[in-house]
């Protein structure tokens, strides 16, 4: 057990800070405080001795050095078993706890506009020192390293009259490096990058050599992919939350791991839609995507696309649901339904299927930024988000018939939609929704087959996007016999002058992008 009777605190956030402190004055804990804490501490009706008071020093340099000082991390570092290190230290330096918050790195850097100078000065050194010196003494100092630790750690002190467990003082310890990890690797990607922010090209000068990252686990699953699997739910750990991250859960059960993988397919997919867009996600694959002039219209088009699959999916729309919206998704099984708000009405509609989970969540203003992870066994794969722009005065027209105006608007939303397709990946689409989609197939011509047996007669004068290119041109040739209008591909086939002359033949407008949107 750690008997605690003299505490350090130096704290940036002063939240909480008043109610712990008087607990710990209660107990009769000696406090030393920093200047700026012992300030606060004042104002509060608590007395602490000073930094300055207690090692004998004065603040230097601007304050970047206030606790770097050898009585100060001595009296932390001192084993309390080995009578040379008490000897050393003297009873009266000893330290038995210490509670240490860090300067807001983190925060200034998130400011607009905010200067490289700026930043640089919310660098906490001595914070970090003082976190690692206790930490690395868990067996007799205990570190506190952030306001929500304070009522645990009260607690523990009040019911065992100022005593610690090592049990809890390791706990504590762990959370402090995992802490100071994460401040470090918030700084290194900062400084490593011009404005702070991650590389935005993958170029082989940007690809670090070695890379760290902190999570943190934001809540339990009640398993994995399957019930004997277990399974958890991580978020980064110092940076601001992004995507599904930010997400809230008004009602229904509790997420599970499948609902999260397709919950973050379709927010991915509705990044690349301005306008009011309904994706509807079954197993990682979307079944159902269109856009209208309101969220019902949207999601009534995206969910006849394929409403066999969209059955017990993940339903996600890009403006807020309105009754009418929720009256219309309350009509089929659904999992999950996620958006950036939901009237009262619609929530109110939803409680009458309490299982139905609601979320509600921060969307995106721009496409994820940073690099991309995936884990294979033995490693870890990196790479740039595919944020390739999609533009109409991109397309290269290939075949004798150029595509309408109105095509090319298809064509390009059949495009985007294709990109967040399974590979081998096949979309037809009209009046901006999808009609059929065709995915996972090992050859590009299964997709094609499965998007027209998806379709039926939608797919006459339907458009086509191929996330690849045609190895051979019986796709073509199937495409136009269903009654295809267009096509858009990437091109870059050893035949594509033979699948260029089938869409010829067949009367087809085909278009290339010289981009690929491979989905693995």
């Amino acid at each position: 057990m750690i008997t605690v009777k003299r505490a350090l605190l130096s704290c940036a956030d002063k939240t909480g800070l008043d109610a712990f402190a008087k607990t710990l004055k209660a107990l009769g804990v000696e406090l030393v405080a920093s200047g700026g804490t012992a300030e606060f501490l004042v104002t509060q009706g608590v007395r602490s001795t000073t930094v300055e008071q207690f090692a004998g020093i004065t603040e230097q340099l601007d304050g970047r050095v206030k606790t770097l000082h050898p009585k100060i991390h001595a009296g932390i570092l001192a084993r309390r078993d080995d009578p040379a290190h008490v000897a050393a230290v003297g009873a009266g330096g000893l330290i038995d706890l210490v509670v240490v918050n860090l300067y807001p790195f983190e925060e200034t850097i998130a400011t607009p506009g905010v200067t490289v100078e700026a930043a640089v000065e919310q660098i906490d050194i001595g914070g970090v020192a003082l976190l690692r010196a206790a930490a690395k003494n868990f067996q007799h100092v205990a570190v506190v390293c952030q306001p929500q630790q304070y009522a645990q750690v009260a607690e523990a002190l009040t019911s065992s009259q100022g005593r610690l467990d090592e049990r809890l003082s390791r706990e504590l310890a762990a959370r402090a490096f995992t802490l100071a990890s994460a401040y470090d690797q918030r700084i290194a990607g900062f400084l490593g990058s011009a404005d702070g922010s991650q590389p935005s090209s993958a170029s082989p000068a940007d690809l670090p050599d070695s890379m760290s990252v902190t999570i943190a686990r934001r809540q339990r699953l009640r398993y994995g992919e399957n019930p004997h699997q277990r399974g958890a739910w991580y978020v980064p750990a110092s940076t601001p939350a992004y995507g599904v991250g930010t997400l809230t859960q008004r009602q229904g059960k509790t997420l599970s791991y499948n609902n999260l993988l397709d919950l973050d397919a379709a927010v991915r997919c509705l990044l690349e839609f301005p306008e009011p867009t309904c994706a509807i996600v079954k197993h990682s694959s979307l079944c159902g995507l269109a856009s209208a002039a309101d969220g019902r219209s949207a999601y009534e088009r995206a969910f006849a696309c394929d409403a066999e699959s969209a059955f017990g999916g993940i339903v996600g729309v890009n403006r807020p649901i309105d009754r009418a919206l929720a009256d219309a998704l309350m009509e089929t099984f659904l999992e999950v339904v996620a958006a950036p708000a939901a009237s009262p009405e619609a929530e109110a509609r939803f409680a009458r299927k309490p299982n139905l989970r609601l979320i509600i969540l921060e969307w995106p203003r721009s496409r994820p930024a940073g690099w991309e992870w995936r884990q294979v066994l033995g490693g870890w794969l990196l790479q740039e988000p595919d944020a390739a722009p999609e533009a109409a005065e991109a397309l290269r027209v290939i075949t004798t018939r150029a595509p309408t105006d109105a095509q090319r608007a298809q064509l390009l939303f059949a495009w985007r939609a294709a990109k967040h397709v399974r590979s081998n990946a096949v979309v037809l689409a009209r009046e901006s929704a999808t009609v059929g989609i065709g995915q996972g197939q090992p050859s590009r011509v299964g997709s094609v087959r499965l998007a027209l047996e998806k379709a039926g007669a939608r797919s006459r004068g339907a458009v086509a996007a191929s996330d690849g290119f045609f190895p051979f041109p019986d796709s073509v040739e199937l495409l136009a016999k269903a009654g295809v209008a267009a096509i858009i591909q990437p091109g870059g086939s050893i035949r594509d002058e033979e699948v260029i002359a089938a869409a010829n033949a067949a009367g087809l407008a085909m278009a290339l992008t010289g981009v690929r949107h491979f989905r693995h």
